[in-house]
C-alpha cells in the first residue's frame, strides 16, 4: 500500500484547437498543461478532470494514448509520467425536486465508458462542448445511468451558495433530490471542513472529499486528499471511498474555512458581513445577502453525532495565498524542492531557510502546522492571511 496525493475537481478551459470548455477559466488550461503542472510541478498524483465528457477532449485523449505519450491502465485512469487521470464530468441538475441548481461530479473508469455517458449527455444538455451544463434530467436517472456504466457520483462542493446540494438545490435533505444510495462521496468545498459537515448526520455515511475545483493551473492543489492505495488506479479509488480492504483517505488537506469564499453572510450589494438580526445592511442599506456556509450549516445541523472515524482534516494554505511568496520565490523553491507538494509537506524548517526569507519560512511552517491567522471571506470574496 502507498499514499497518493488526489485533486479530484479540475476544469478544462480550452481544448487543443482553442475551444472553450470552462468559459470562465483560464486559457492556459489545457488538458496538456493540466498534466505537466500536476506530474511536474504540483506533485499530484491523481487528478480528476471533470471535463472528459467534451468529445475533442476524448480524441485528444485516445490520440495521446496511440502516440504512447499516455497509457490507459487496466483497471481504469490514464497515465501520464507520474501522475494518473481520472475521466471526471461536472453537471447541473435543476429538475422537478430541486429548489434551485446543483452542481454533482460524475466519475467513469475508461475512456469506452465515457464515450457512451458523452454520448448519452449529448442527448440531454444544450451544449456537449461546454463544462458544467444543465442536464435535462432527473437526478435519480442521471444517478442510474452513472452506475450503469460502474462509475462514480458525488455531489459536488455541497455547501456552496450557489449550485450546490444544500446551498440552494434543497430544504434539508439529499433525499429530496437523489437517492442515497446511489452516492459514493460527497465533495466539501472551499468554505467547509470535516467538522462542520459533521453537523448533518444524514452525511455521516459518505466519504468526503476536498478539491481544488481549479479553474487556473496555479489554482490546482489548493485543496486535495492523501489516499492509501495498492495502486493510483479508477478501481483502487472506488474501494477507498468505499472505505473497503485497508484502501481508504488518511487526510484531508483544505483551506482553512475562513479563507474560503462564502463563509460569512455578507451584502450583496457592498459585501459587508451581516449583522445578527439585522434584515438591512448598515452600511449601503441593502436587504440582499449572499448566506455564508456557517449560517446555513446552523439551519441544517441536527444533534447527531457522527460515530465514524475521520481521517483528519488539515487546514491546508496554498502557497499563492502566503503573503509575500510571489511567483519568482516560489521558483526559487521549485528549483530545490522541484514540486509544491514537496514544500509544504516535506521541506525542513532550516531548508528553507537558506533559500527564502525567514517570515516567509514561519509563515509557511505555520501553514504546514494549521497555525495560520486568517480573516473570514463571503460573498465570493476569498478570506486573507493575517499572520502567524
Amino acid at each position: 500500500m502507498n499514499d497518493y496525493f488526489a485533486d479530484l475537481h479540475i476544469h478544462i478551459g480550452r481544448t487543443k484547437s482553442g475551444k472553450s470548455v470552462k468559459i470562465t477559466a483560464s486559457k492556459t488550461l489545457t488538458l496538456e498543461n493540466i498534466l505537466i503542472e500536476a506530474s511536474e510541478h504540483k506533485g499530484i498524483d491523481i487528478v480528476g478532470v471533470i471535463d472528459c465528457h467534451v468529445p475533442e477532449v476524448l480524441q485528444d485523449l485516445r490520440e495521446r494514448i496511440e502516440s504512447g505519450e499516455c497509457k490507459e491502465l487496466g483497471e481504469g485512469g490514464i497515465q501520464f509520467k507520474e501522475t494518473v487521470l481520472m475521466l471526471g464530468t461536472e453537471l447541473e441538475i435543476y429538475d422537478e425536486f430541486c429548489k434551485g441548481p446543483i452542481h454533482v461530479l460524475a466519475f467513469m473508469p475508461t475512456i469506452e465508458k465515457m464515450i457512451q455517458f458523452s454520448n448519452w449527455l449529448g442527448k440531454r444538455v444544450t451544449n456537449i462542448t461546454l463544462s458544467s451544463q444543465r442536464i435535462y434530467e432527473n437526478g435519480r436517472v442521471l444517478q442510474e445511468k452513472v452506475k450503469e456504466l460502474d462509475g462514480l457520483f458525488i455531489p459536488a462542493h455541497i455547501f456552496t451558495p450557489h449550485k450546490s446540494l444544500y446551498g440552494s438545490g434543497v430544504d434539508f435533505s439529499l433525499k429530496e433530490v437523489f437517492d442515497p444510495s446511489l452516492i459514493d462521496a460527497v465533495e466539501l468545498g472551499l468554505s467547509s471542513d470535516t467538522s462542520m459537515a459533521d453537523e448533518i448526520a444524514e452525511l455521516h455515511e459518505y466519504t468526503y472529499i476536498t478539491n481544488s475545483d481549479a479553474h487556473s493551473l496555479p489554482k490546482i492543489g489548493r485543496e486535495y486528499q492523501k489516499i492509501c492505495l495498492e495502486a493510483p488506479t479508477f478501481a483502487e479509488l472506488k474501494l477507498a471511498l468505499r472505505e473497503e480492504k485497508g484502501r481508504k483517505i488518511v487526510a484531508n488537506y483544505g483551506l482553512n474555512p475562513f479563507l474560503g469564499k462564502y463563509y460569512i453572510t455578507t451584502c450583496e450589494k457592498c459585501g459587508e458581513q451581516k449583522k445578527a438580526g439585522e434584515p438591512v445592511c448598515e452600511k449601503c442599506g441593502s436587504r440582499r445577502f449572499t448566506k455564508g456556509v456557517s449560517n446555513r450549516l446552523k439551519e441544517l445541523a441536527s444533534e447527531s453525532n457522527d460515530d465514524r472515524e475521520r481521517p483528519p482534516y488539515i487546514h491546508q494554505v496554498p502557497l499563492q495565498f502566503i503573503p509575500g511568496l510571489g511567483p519568482k520565490t516560489l521558483l526559487k523553491l521549485k528549483a530545490v524542492f522541484q514540486t509544491e507538494m514537496n514544500i509544504i509537506h516535506e521541506a525542513a524548517e532550516n531548508e528553507l531557510a537558506e533559500i527564502i526569507p525567514e517570515k516567509l519560512v514561519s509563515y509557511i511552517i505555520a501553514a504546514r502546522e494549521g497555525k495560520l491567522q486568517v480573516k473570514a471571506g463571503g460573498g465570493g470574496i476569498y478570506g486573507k492571511v493575517t499572520g502567524v
